[in-house]
């Protein structure tokens, strides 16, 4: 139900929703891959000025990192479209499965 066609019945104007729609998805693109061109060139500044710690460069990096992640499945991967609900939720288990592994050696380690 989720995946039913959009169709008139007239060809000039399913053409004009089609364009629209493809103009719409090009331009999120577009955007999309420009901040994720500007989130590179900031982490390089970060690590090229020499007033950041090591303590501030690493995470700021790794959220940058994340942020990028996010761009990338849900733009460049196509995850805002309907129909990719299973992937998403086995993607979402496994971050969370990742974290929650991740949480327990590192409290294991350091307690």
């Amino acid at each position: 139900m989720a995946n039913q066609q959009l169709n008139t019945g007239s060809p000039q104007v399913d053409i004009e929703y089609r364009r629209r729609k493809n103009a719409e998805e090009m331009r999120h693109q577009l955007v999309t891959f420009a901040l994720m061109i500007f989130l590179t060139l900031v982490a390089f500044v970060a690590v090229a000025y020499e007033g950041f710690s090591a303590w501030f460069i690493v995470p700021f990096i790794l959220v940058l990192a994340g942020v990028q992640v996010i761009f990338q499945l849900f733009y460049f991967m196509h995850m805002s479209h309907k129909g990719h609900e299973a992937a998403k939720l086995f993607m979402y288990s496994g971050a969370f499965i990742a974290f929650v592994t991740i949480l327990c050696y590192t409290t294991i380690i350091w307690w």
